[in-house]
């Protein structure tokens, strides 16, 4: 746990000043074909500070931790404000000042040995091997990760906050029939520790059958028929539909340069049946996959309405930004490393859920596709959107089909959006992934199952 070092210096920082103290601990083993072919771990740990100076940041940073490189790199911080304010000059005003408080850690960290991971990792790698013979190959790779933060500011909410994350990634390849190979992986685990969230291989031995038996489906699959289809989104679209194609637009700083957000605020981008949200720690009464309480810029964390009955009602927001467009900041300045500023990130990003059963929006299609698992995803600044798809059904008639193989489906976020017309009653929440927007980023993404129009890839 890290030492606090840097909570007597508040009452010396001026202006607007940022001093956190982070370490961020990686833990990974992979196993392909039962072979160990990766085994590691790592720790980056170190100091930082950010001052505020008439509109421009100065931000210092060292990998030492002590009360002698608090203070240079304090100074250094205050020198590169003064720096930059008297070069680039935007002569802006101070920062509007926050609520005060602190935060505290209500948590211990919890570091499993090595040879824990290990040892997990070959006994459901040798469980796979036994119960799926006809598999081509199998890989089972276990990543765990956490960030530990003290952060204390001149302004705003002072915390020491942990968030960890456990995850299992195993994929499975079949050769088809045709001689094409075909590959489906499925994530087990949450944002926890590992032996909060792992405690027998058996407990994952159900999530391994569905995953063959979908693979066995997926290589006696078809091509869809490429073309602008009617489609029901699995929620785990939803959440990458919710993150990749409307999030980041949303985000004030992409906002400023130029995103497809900057000219719709307070218009319809929406059905009016469409509500997202990019929450802070807590969901429709529970707790979100990844909480966040305090943002590295002291910002108490509230949720952040982006979509509400269609309408773009909000932008996720700094404190600079949220000053600059009249709005409350909500908390969403993050850093990945000590060494990283903060940028304006995602935390727990849904569509809400609506009134629908998922059997009724299936049945509601004559001709279209069920798309249930998503492999990448990436969008552009005017909310234009590519998903690869690696499971799917054909719906003819209102009810399932076949299994297709890959493909893709692509449109733009904001006219697609427009096109939803039924939302299941329920959300799934996933939390696996980094958002790679300058630094990485752990984020969690959700939402029902969604009716709706895209652009589907053929063969």
């Amino acid at each position: 746990m890290l030492k606090d070092l840097i909570s007597h210096y508040r009452g010396e920082l001026q202006d607007h000043t940022e001093l956190r103290a982070q370490v961020n601990r990686n833990r990974g083993v992979a196993l392909v074909g039962g072979n160990l072919v990766s085994n590691s771990r790592s720790e980056q740990s170190g100091v930082s500070a950010r001052m505020y100076k008439n509109g421009v940041y100065g931000f210092a940073s060292s990998a030492e931790y002590s009360d002698e490189i608090i203070r240079e790199v304090l100074r250094a911080a205050e020198e590169n404000a003064f720096f930059l304010s008297s070069r680039v000059k935007k002569n802006r005003g101070p920062l509007p000042p926050l609520k005060e408080g602190t935060i505290k850690l209500d948590r211990e960290v919890k570091d499993a040995e090595q040879k824990r991971y290990i040892e997990f990792a070959r006994e459901l790698d040798s469980y796979i091997a036994e119960k799926y013979p006809k598999l081509a190959s199998r890989s089972v790779n276990v990543r765990c990760d956490s960030m530990e933060k003290l952060l204390v500011v001149s302004n705003g909410h002072n915390s020491h906050s942990l968030s960890p994350r456990s995850f299992i990634y195993v994929t499975f390849t079949l050769q088809a029939a045709d001689g094409v190979p075909v590959e489906l992986y499925k994530v087990f685990g949450g944002g926890e520790y590992f032996d909060d969230v792992f405690s027998t291989p058996e407990k994952l031995y159900d999530g391994l059958e569905e995953l063959y038996n979908a693979l066995v489906q997926k290589a006696e699959g078809v091509y869809p028929d490429a073309g602008y289809k009617q489609v029901v989104m699995h929620p785990n679209l939803a959440g990458i539909l919710a993150h990749e194609a409307v999030g980041h637009t949303v985000e004030a700083d992409l906002v400023l340069g130029g995103s497809v957000a900057a000219h719709n605020l307070n218009k319809q981008v929406a059905s009016e049946i469409v509500t997202m949200v990019d929450f802070a720690h807590t969901a429709l009464g529970e707790t979100a996959p990844l909480p966040i309480y305090v943002d590295d810029e002291g910002t108490l964390c509230e949720d952040a309405v982006l979509i509400k009955d269609g309408i773009l009602v909000g932008y996720m927001n700094s404190r600079e930004t949220a000053n600059h467009f009249g709005m409350k900041p909500a908390g969403n300045a993050r850093a990945y490393l000590f060494s990283d500023e903060p940028l304006i990130r995602m935390r727990n990003t849904a569509i809400l859920p609506g009134k629908d059963k998922l059997e009724d929006i299936i049945a509601s299609v004559d001709d279209g596709y069920y798309l249930t698992e998503t492999n990448n995803g990436q969008a552009d600044m005017t909310g234009e959107f590519m998903f690869g798809i690696s499971m799917g059904y054909e719906i003819k008639n209102g009810k399932l089909g076949r299994a297709i193989r890959d493909t893709t489906i692509s449109g733009v976020a904001f006219e697609m959006l427009k096109t939803v017309d039924m939302l299941s009653d329920d959300m799934i929440w996933t939390c696996s992934g980094m958002c790679g927007k300058k630094q990485p980023i752990p984020v969690g993404m959700g939402g029902p199952a969604i009716k709706c129009r895209v652009n589907i890839g053929g063969r």
